[in-house]
């Protein structure tokens, strides 16, 4: 994958991949990116955007995803249907920087890393450490898109 980070965004997660589906709708559509080593995440975009950035299937993006959009579940990933939540990765804590209020927590996917950023709380009730397995749960609709 050639597409490089977008530089001069605060946005953390940035995970490349190749456009596999495009469904659209009436004024958004449904995007589904291939991710290098994730797997699949969806992405609900506006058809304007989706024309404005040339995408269609076969194109090179990166799944941009800000850290505060990113919640976190402990648990087998089976146990977690019924929501409608599309986007449900599996990983691995990397670590837990506790605030008074806030943690920012990486994790390890498949090939990639993503930060979650919850309430200090959140993380002690879910006893969130380096090592607990979580899965990272991202609606489509908080998924932007970016081309090179």
């Amino acid at each position: 994958m050639s597409l490089t980070p977008c530089h001069g965004l605060s946005i953390r997660n940035q995970l490349p991949g190749v456009v596999t589906a495009i469904t659209p709708g009436e004024a958004m559509a449904t995007v589904r990116v291939r991710l290098a080593g994730v797997g699949v995440i969806t992405a609900a975009v506006t058809l304007e955007g989706v024309e404005a950035l040339g995408i269609e299937p076969g194109s090179e993006v990166r799944a941009l995803v800000k850290a505060t959009e990113v919640a976190l579940a402990t648990g087998p990933l089976e146990r977690l249907n019924g929501l409608s939540i599309r986007n449900k990765i599996p990983g691995t804590v990397e670590s837990v920087v506790a605030g008074n209020v806030m943690a920012s927590v990486k994790v390890a996917v498949e090939g990639a890393e993503m930060t979650a950023v919850i309430t200090r709380e959140a993380a002690e009730e879910l006893g969130l450490a380096e090592g607990s397995p979580v899965v990272a749960l991202v609606k489509s609709t908080e998924v932007s898109l970016a081309t090179a």
